[in-house]
């Protein structure tokens, strides 16, 4: 499929009978997908997809806590402190005392972390303008409201009332 033609994509509906994916299933395998397109226009920098998302929240909040970063990223604060390592190795991020709470670490970019984030950003943009004109900027948008629901608080509350 030659790129310049595509507008948008539109699959076909499922044959009758045939059951789609679990909705985690979809996410996931959607998720990987999306992570190795992006990646690939990534490469250059060095930085997966996760990693530039990582840099991007941080400078999106300011220096935040872990646990604010984590709760932010929807993420375990074990996990994030997992893909901060190599972060922090590269010299990327630091981690700093938070100044009214010893007990507290901030999570801050470092000037060459800033740097890499731009020269990230450059890379994600053509990304995101790919999808957009290949997915179509209507659809993406609703995608991502959608999204934006099922990652909220909000519904991860109603989810987890629905078990009771």
């Amino acid at each position: 499929m030659n790129e310049a033609d595509v507008t948008h994509l539109s699959l076909p509906a499922l044959p009758p009978g045939v059951q789609p994916l679990c909705n985690g299933s979809a996410l996931r395998k959607a998720g990987r997908r999306l992570a190795l397109l992006y990646g690939a226009v990534l490469a250059p920098s060095g930085l997966r997809q996760s990693q530039h998302s990582l840099l991007a929240h941080i400078e999106r909040a300011g220096g935040p806590t872990i646990s604010a970063l984590a709760a932010e990223m929807v993420l375990d604060r074990s996990a994030l402190s997992h893909n901060l390592k190599p972060m922090v190795r590269d010299g990327f991020v630091a981690l700093e005392r938070d100044a009214t709470d010893g007990r507290a670490r901030r999570v801050v970019l470092t000037p060459a972390g800033q740097a890499k984030l731009q020269e990230t950003k450059a890379l994600w943009n053509v990304a995101h303008a790919r999808f957009e004109r290949l997915f179509g900027e209507p659809k993406a948008q609703q995608l991502r409201a959608l999204l934006e629901e099922i990652y909220s608080d909000e519904f991860a509350q109603a989810f987890g009332a629905d078990a009771n």
